[in-house]
């Protein structure tokens, strides 16, 4: 634990939930999808939202519950609670880089880009900062001056809003200032892991807990530094769940589980650095070929007069073929990724199509 990275999290909270309503079709703001995101990453010591909280009631609640410090910015006449917001929580950073070395990584969660020179003196002062921002509301100024940003509607656990079009959100792809929408793509949810149990023995899902440790192993190593760890991995996953066990699922030590998922292709093990500690990866090959390959045979079969064939719905044509499939068993957090990297891979053609608004595959040769 020692080697960890100790987090500080600063919400400027106004510009993140209100940038989250105005850019998702008024979705409300979850602070879950952060915090997992987080826990990938480190150990969170400090958590703070600055807002004036009257204009935030349920919100107030949610954070509460999440053990974030509500730091209040009431609103006084003729006077900016913006501006008061904005510098109280950056004297604070900059008071916190100061009187706790031990804490090694600074979190502004805030599209603004008055914060910008908030991160290059932490940077300055060797600290690591990571910026939180939602797409549509972040300023270009602000992603750049950070070690890492990372966009809240990217966030694994982030819902596409059912009353938004697929015209929302923009995701990167190469090409000249070009940024097509993502689609929606999860037509059938995948099962969740029930953080809270009813009943005095709650059943717990293998399949659910799978595509947790894949999606946890998968941000550990896009994320962090080193191997991954059983230890490490079991620190991670009780950080985005305090209450996980893994006899709830049946297991009687996390080595049990590990082998398991083993056997099954989620994961692989090799010798770690110390004795009943292994190193945890995923597969190279195996199911993720099996996977591209289906994809290859549904798109050949979909598209054999020659059209291609639209990213929308082809999610459930693969799980007709295949009803077990789960791109998020194989480590990825969307179909479209799982997509993307089949055509990196040279398994299909995929491009994004402005008069489908759509992406379109087609497979290669």
């Amino acid at each position: 634990m020692d080697q960890e990275d100790r987090i500080a999290l600063f919400l400027d909270y106004e510009n993140l939930a209100l940038g989250a309503r105005d850019h998702r079709g008024g979705a409300a703001f979850d602070f879950r999808p952060i915090a997992d995101a987080l826990a990938e990453r480190g150990r969170v010591v400090v958590r703070r939202a600055y807002a004036d909280w009257s204009y935030f009631d349920e919100d107030r609640r949610m954070l509460t519950r999440s053990h974030v410090e509500l730091i209040e910015i009431p609103q006084r006449m003729g006077a900016s609670r913006k501006n008061a917001a904005d510098i109280k929580m950056a004297v604070d950073a900059i008071e916190l880089a100061f009187e706790r070395d031990y804490i090694s990584t600074f979190v502004i969660c805030s599209g603004d880009s008055d914060f910008t020179p908030l991160v290059h003196k932490l940077r300055e002062l060797n600290k690591r900062v990571i910026g939180v921002g939602v797409e549509g509301s972040t300023s270009a100024l602000l992603p750049p001056a950070c070690d890492e940003f990372l966009y809240y509607d990217r966030l694994e656990g982030v819902d596409i809003p059912p009353t938004r079009s697929r015209r929302g959100r923009p995701t990167r792809q190469a090409g000249p200032d070009v940024r097509p929408p993502e689609p929606e793509q999860e037509l059938e949810r995948e099962p969740e892991v029930d953080r809270r149990p009813a009943g005095e023995e709650p059943e717990r899902d293998v399949d659910a807990l799978a595509v947790l440790v894949a999606q946890t192993v998968a941000g550990l190593q896009g994320s962090a530094n080193g191997d991954v760890t059983a230890s490490r991995l079991k620190r991670t996953l009780l950080r985005k769940d305090p209450t996980f066990s893994e006899s709830d699922y049946g297991f009687r030590t996390f080595g049990e589980l590990l082998r398991h998922l083993a056997e099954h292709t989620v994961i692989e093990l090799a010798e770690g650095p110390a004795k009943g500690d292994p190193e945890v990866s995923l597969p190279e090959h195996g199911d993720r070929e099996v996977a591209f390959g289906l994809l290859r045979g549904v798109v050949a079969d979909l598209g054999s007069s020659g059209n291609p064939v639209a990213l929308s719905g082809l999610k459930n044509q693969l799980r007709r073929a295949r009803p077990d499939f789960s791109e998020k068993k194989l480590g990825y957090r969307s179909f479209l990724q799982f997509c993307k990297a089949a055509a990196t891979g040279g398994v299909v053609d995929l491009r994004w199509s402005p008069e489908a608004d759509d992406y379109l595959l087609t497979t290669q040769g």
